[in-house]
This record gives structure tokens, C-alpha cells and sequence, in this order.
């Protein structure tokens, strides 16, 4: 592998050009736009997928053991993870050409699409699973399209020097959906699964008036020699593999995630080891959440200031050793404080790599680099899931969870080893 290109320079962020060296997002109407947005597209998005997984191991739970039940929950995240490979990449070049706040508006449209379709399957009673697996490949089709154009439109709302705060900020607003989301979720569908789904429906409606709402261009600037799509989709993938910073950061959280991920064991610790039923499922979809919204509070209001590489390494192993507690747990008060303190940690780890990766990256390659942030966000979180199916049905539930701690915390040392420069990170400004 060889050295990074010397990158061109960034293209200004339209902002006011009193307001470039402000520090503070919160000053920005369309920064509070955003934040509403994105919390109301994530409570909608962690209710509906508390509803699908539920509903999804009750049908296949009435004719299966647990180990074969499990496999279909591995289809659901695989069923999603499909659109994501096929149209990231694609959607990432379209947000560096068309207008960023557009897309997501779009995009917004067609997830309320499909918690519209799950309202009605679930309305009939007894939906095929066929069905839910079908709406799950449209719905994954369309964060395709939002991921990337999302990401690259926050830098032009708040520009370079609040990027930091902005990026914690909206951590915060992912992090209290993901706590109020699966909680909620449970609540909602211990009395009724069709409700759940419709709750969904009204906050992706909220989420869409938001970014209506937004008074900034979502534009990108013209570059002027320009290329062909695919040469342009070439490009951002030779700029993230020539930028070892970058390459090294997103390829970290597949591993991990990948290997420890443990939203899809959730249901299942909850139903069958732990036996705590569909509330004590929303306790423990929200313990993680809580973790990550405590850390990303304190992040907003204290910036890490340096040394941000070793930081994120030290994270990243303490997750894996929150998921092999996890596994071991046969208590739910230890397998929350688990999931709480393994929050804490990816909360530290998420904001470090996406400040590096965005104040690595021109704006006019954003949309790019950013889609193949995505991509790789994507397989580690719905291939994971696949792979969380297929290594219960191997293992076990606890079997699954303990080796995807142990190969977390082996990711961390081989990954500190291959990738000096990321190890090396220092200032996050």
C-alpha cells in the first residue's frame, strides 16, 4: 500500500462566512433542524425494527427450535444488507452531484413507505415472512441513499470549526432514539405490534418536515474536470484506500462490529436465557443506548483534544470485553450494566473515527467517502447480524457472544498493529 495522495483542497462549506469560525452547532436553525430530524427518523427507525425482530421470532419461533428461529433473524439483517452493498457506492456519488438536503428528503419518503407496508402486513395478523423480508430489501435500499447524503450535508450547515461539536451533538440524537426507541418499542409492542409500526410511520412524518424545513443549499460545488460516475465512484475508493487514517477506521468498526455485534442476540438472551419476556428485550435494546447517550453528553460538552488514535483503540477493546460479559451474564442487571458500559465505549470510538474521516476529507469527495463509511457500517451491522445467526446455530447464543468478544479484542491488537498512523492520531480538531 502506498502513501496517500496529496489530497486537493477542501471546498468551502456553504455557511455564512460570519459563522465559519463558530464552535458552537447549536447556534445554526438548520443544525436544529437536522438534530429534530435525526432523532425522530431514529426513534422511528429502533421502534420499527424492535416490532420487525419480534415479529420475526414469534412466527418463526411457532414451528422452529431457537437455533434454527435464530436464522431467520440473520435474514432480516441480510435482507437489508443486500440494497446496501449493491447501492451504496452509487448513492455516495450522487450526494458529490445532487443536492444533499434533497436525497434525504427522498430517502425519509421511502422509509415511511415501508413502516406503512409493515402497518399493513401487520394489520392483517399472520403476515407471510416472505413479505416482512421483501419490505426489509426496500427499506434497505433506501438508507443507501440517505447515509451518505446525510453525512455530507452536516459539514456544509455548520461548517469546519463546529464539526466536532455537531458530530457529538448528533450522537446524542442517535443515541437517545437508540435508548427511548427499543424501550418504547417494547412497550409498544407488548399491546399491539400493528401500533408499533404505526408510531414508526408518524415519526419518519416528523423527520421528513424537518429537513422540508431546511433553509440550506444542499448543493455541492461544482469540480471543475469532471469524470465519469464510475471513474468518480473509482476515485473515492482509491482516496479511502490511499488514506490509511480513514481506511484503517472504518475497516476496524466491520471487524468489530461484525464480530461482536449483539442486537440480534437480544431477543433471544431475553426470551430464552434470561426470561425476561418482551420488556426486559426493550431493557436491554436500551442499555446500550443509554451507555452511548451518557458518553455522547459529555462529548458534546468536553471534545476529546488529542490523542484521539490510542483513545479509540482503548474503546474498541473494551467493547469486546462488555460483549464477553455479555455472553457469560445469566443475570439481566449485569447483562444491561454490560451493554451500558460497552455503549460508553463504541459512543468514544464512533465519535473519533467519523471526526477523523470528515476532517480528512475535501468536500467535494465527501459524499464518497462517506458512502464507503456507510458500506462498511452496513456490513457490520446486517451482515453481522447474518453472521450472529449462523454462529448461534454453530454455538449457541452464549457461544456466539463469547467468541465475538474474543475476536473483538484480537481485531483491536492486529488493527493497532497494521495501522501505525490511526494508532498515532492525535489532535481531533
Amino acid at each position: 500500500m502506498t502513501d496517500a495522495p496529496e489530497a486537493p483542497p477542501p471546498i468551502t462549506p456553504p455557511v455564512a462566512e460570519a459563522a465559519k469560525a463558530a464552535t458552537n452547532p447549536w447556534q445554526f436553525r438548520d443544525f436544529r433542524l437536522i438534530w429534530l430530524g435525526r432523532l425522530s427518523a431514529v426513534l422511528a427507525i429502533q421502534i420499527q425494527s424492535s416490532a420487525l425482530l419480534w415479529q420475526v421470532y414469534e412466527i418463526a419461533r411457532r414451528d422452529h427450535p431457537i437455533e434454527q428461529a435464530s436464522l431467520y433473524l440473520g435474514l432480516v439483517g441480510l435482507a437489508q444488507f443486500i440494497p446496501l452493498l449493491a447501492l451504496t457506492l452509487p448513492a455516495g456519488e450522487m450526494a458529490d452531484r445532487r443536492d444533499r438536503r434533497m436525497t434525504v428528503v427522498l430517502a425519509i419518503c421511502a422509509e415511511g413507505t415501508c413502516a406503512l407496508s409493515f402497518l399493513a402486513m401487520a394489520i392483517h395478523g399472520n403476515p407471510p415472512l416472505w413479505g416482512l423480508l421483501a419490505v426489509s430489501v426496500a427499506f434497505g435500499a433506501s438508507r443507501a441513499f440517505l447515509a451518505p447524503a446525510s453525512q455530507a450535508f452536516l459539514p456544509m450547515v455548520v461548517g469546519r470549526a463546529a464539526l466536532p461539536r455537531a458530530i457529538a451533538a448528533q450522537s446524542i440524537a442517535f443515541q437517545t432514539g437508540a435508548i427511548a426507541g427499543p424501550a418504547l418499542g417494547g412497550l409498544i409492542v407488548g399491546l399491539s405490534t400493528p401500533l408499533a409500526y404505526g408510531v414508526s410511520l408518524a415519526l419518519f412524518a416528523v423527520g421528513l418536515t424537518c429537513f422540508i424545513l431546511i433553509r440550506t443549499s444542499g448543493r455541492p460545488a461544482p469540480v471543475e474536470g469532471g469524470v465519469g460516475r464510475w471513474q468518480s465512484v473509482r476515485d473515492g475508493l482509491s482516496y479511502v484506500w490511499n488514506t490509511k487514517i480513514v481506511l484503517g477506521a472504518i475497516s476496524l468498526d466491520l471487524i468489530v462490529v461484525l464480530f461482536a455485534g449483539v442486537a440480534l442476540l437480544t431477543p433471544i438472551f431475553a426470551r430464552d436465557i434470561l426470561h425476561v419476556g418482551p420488556e426486559g428485550f426493550g431493557l436491554l435494546r436500551a442499555a446500550f443506548g443509554g451507555g452511548a447517550l451518557t458518553m455522547a453528553l459529555v462529548l458534546a460538552r468536553f471534545p476529546i483534544p488529542g490523542r484521539g488514535g490510542l483513545l479509540m483503540f482503548a474503546s474498541v477493546a473494551v467493547f469486546g470485553l462488555c460483549t464477553l460479559i455479555f455472553g457469560l451474564s445469566k443475570v439481566v442487571w449485569l447483562s444491561a450494566a454490560a451493554l451500558f458500559i460497552g455503549g460508553m465505549a463504541d459512543m468514544v470510538s464512533v465519535n473519533i473515527r467519523q471526526t477523523l474521516i470528515q476532517l480528512s476529507t475535501p468536500d467535494h469527495m465527501r459524499g464518497r467517502v462517506s458512502s464507503v463509511s456507510m458500506l462498511f457500517i452496513g456490513a457490520s451491522n446486517e451482515l453481522g447480524e447474518a453472521f450472529s445467526g449462523v454462529s448461534v446455530r454453530l454455538l449457541g447464543p452464549i457461544g456466539a457472544a463469547v467468541f465475538g468478544g474474543i475476536g473483538a479484542l484480537t481485531a483491536t491488537g492486529v488493527w493497532a498493529k497494521l495501522f501505525p498512523a490511526l494508532r498515532k492520531a492525535d489532535k481531533l480538531v
